[in-house]
């Protein structure tokens, strides 16, 4: 199904031949999310001296959704089994490299979520709460990528679906369970032909890892 939409006044894009036009949102609705979009820096600011991107590695941006019920959900997805491909099976948050035709990676992070899971982050009832540190991978086996989260909330019909071959599933997760003591634990994963322990979220027989980990534990940290 396609993402639900309603009348709202915080995100108010336009769309042209280049993708959706961003205006900065009204102040966020939601209190659970007020100290969390203070802790994120605006579209408009600046990057503070050492965030930004390197430009010696490949540009990316993942989106951070927020879904605004009883439960504060995120969105998630399950990357489906490639061969090649790093993170193949991994649970991940929708987004991707930037392409060429991409204004910036703002909208990159729209389109990857839009053609991975068919919520549309730059339609009414969305909000861009701001963006976080850019980070890059730990592990060399890794592609040497710099990857941007962005982060929106979306109303409490917003309906996720797989949309592409690159998605095995889309979850919509209570970021309650996400973060109960009991859902935390490490996990160990081969890498360069031995095993290695890393931090991990457990849920529903799901294990997050990695870069996902670290985006989402740096979220928990600002609540």
């Amino acid at each position: 199904p396609a993402a639900g939409r309603r009348e709202d006044q915080n995100l108010q894009p336009s769309r042209g031949v280049d993708g959706p036009v961003i205006r900065q949102p009204t102040p966020v609705p939601d209190s659970r999310l007020l100290l969390l979009r203070k802790s994120l820096t605006p579209l408009d600011e600046e990057p503070s001296p050492g965030s930004s991107l390197p430009q010696d590695r490949t540009h990316a941006a993942v989106s951070v959704v927020l879904r605004i019920r009883a439960h504060l959900e995120i969105l998630l997805i399950r990357r489906a089994q490639a061969k090649g491909d790093p993170w193949s099976g991994d649970m991940a948050l929708p987004g991707g490299r930037r392409d060429p035709a991409d204004r910036d990676l703002l909208h990159t992070a729209i389109r990857e979520t839009l053609e991975e899971t068919e919520v549309d982050l730059g339609m009414e009832g969305a909000t861009l709460l701001g963006r976080m540190e850019p980070l890059i991978p730990y592990t060399r086996h890794l592609p040497p990528l710099a990857i941007q989260p962005f982060v929106f909330q979306v109303p409490e019909d917003t309906q996720a679906s797989v949309a592409s071959p690159e998605v095995d599933q889309v979850f919509w997760t209570p970021l309650s369970r996400l973060w109960a003591p009991e859902a935390s634990g490490t996990v160990e994963i081969l890498l360069d032909g031995a095993r290695a322990k890393f931090p991990c979220y457990r849920v529903d027989g799901n294990v997050v890892w990695g870069l996902t980990y670290r985006i989402l534990k740096d979220i928990e940290q600002k609540f």
